[in-house]
């Protein structure tokens, strides 16, 4: 018998702002991390629902900004190919660098390792040690257009995927330059890519500019299941690690919430802030955050599955 998914969302937070292009939630603080198009980076109490920090790091859009939790930094990447690192509790500058020879698109921070990740419209991947003065340490090539996203294998460490308007998605190792394999199977550009981790095997979700999301068996390194139903570009995917829920975000203004089993839609979310770029997480909780064109939403939302 299939199962049914019972949604109960409660809405946190809706705060209108300028666009926000990224959304990262601190791991144990009531926090939400928003990079701004207008050049800010800004921290917000959910729970009291206002601005506990903000500072005016560019006059170019912000297209990445992440938490460096034990560091006590963000990490913030912008258009003008600067990566800079700030201390959160004392708003001071630590770095700033050059990373890239076009914009930055994405940064991902390692869990464990001191290591940074960049992906940029030069069409390169570049790993930065902060433990090492912020060098770097490796770079990544392979990819023909915009490298618009990285993400970092849960499951293995030394391993990250990185999805590309040249249509692809490619596996790396942290100790390689070269890809170790490449999936390749949307009609446009890939914008978003995730790790889909069930109990016993490792999946990729990647968000197109075909508007559909792709699941990908990691071993067999094939295309299992499309998920069709965006009417616009898919922007942002997400693998719940604890709930069986898929959740994708596009430019068409929607959220959509699929059945991690079934892939079957089960949800269509739409809070008329137009166009939405990101998807973050708290760890361990049930609480998500959205970045949205005219501002950003935090919500919990609790799943039941029965037979």
């Amino acid at each position: 018998m299939e199962q049914t998914l019972f949604f109960e969302i409660e809405h946190e937070f809706v705060q209108n702002s300028e666009r926000v292009k990224s959304v990262d939630l601190h791991p144990t603080e009531p926090w939400i991390l928003v990079g701004l198009y207008s050049g800010t980076i800004s921290i917000w109490n959910y729970q009291t629902k206002t601005e506990e920090k903000s500072l005016k790091i560019s006059e170019v859009p912000v297209r990445s900004a992440k938490f460096i939790t034990r560091e006590k930094w963000v990490v913030a990447a912008t258009d003008d190919k600067i990566i800079h690192v700030y201390n959160y509790e004392k708003k001071e500058k630590i770095i700033e660098f050059e990373g890239h020879k076009d914009y930055i698109r994405s940064l991902a921070v390692h869990p464990s390792l001191p290591y940074v990740i960049s992906a940029s419209d030069d069409q390169v991947i570049k790993l930065w040690d902060w433990s090492n003065g912020w060098a770097s340490h490796r770079t990544f090539e392979g990819h023909s257009h915009y490298v618009m996203q990285v993400a970092i294998n849960p499951k293995d460490l030394d391993t990250f995927v990185s999805a590309s308007l040249d249509g692809t998605l490619k596996i790396w190792s942290l100790d390689s330059s070269d890809p170790i394999f490449t999936l390749d199977g949307h009609l446009k550009g890939v914008n978003s890519v995730d790790y889909f981790i069930t109990s016993d095997k490792t999946y990729l979700l990647s968000g197109s500019d075909d508007y559909t999301t792709k699941v990908w068996d990691y071993d067999s390194r094939s295309s299992v299941q499309t998920l069709e139903g965006h009417g616009n570009n898919v922007t942002s995917v997400f693998a719940h690690p604890h709930l069986p829920i898929i959740i994708t975000a596009s430019e068409d203004f929607t959220v959509k919430l699929w059945d991690a089993v079934t892939f079957r839609l089960q949800k269509t979310l739409n809070y008329g802030l137009e166009r939405v770029w990101s998807i973050g997480y708290k760890e361990g909780s049930s609480l998500l955050a959205f970045g949205c064109d005219n501002g950003f939403i935090i919500l919990k939302l609790n799943i039941q599955a029965t037979k």
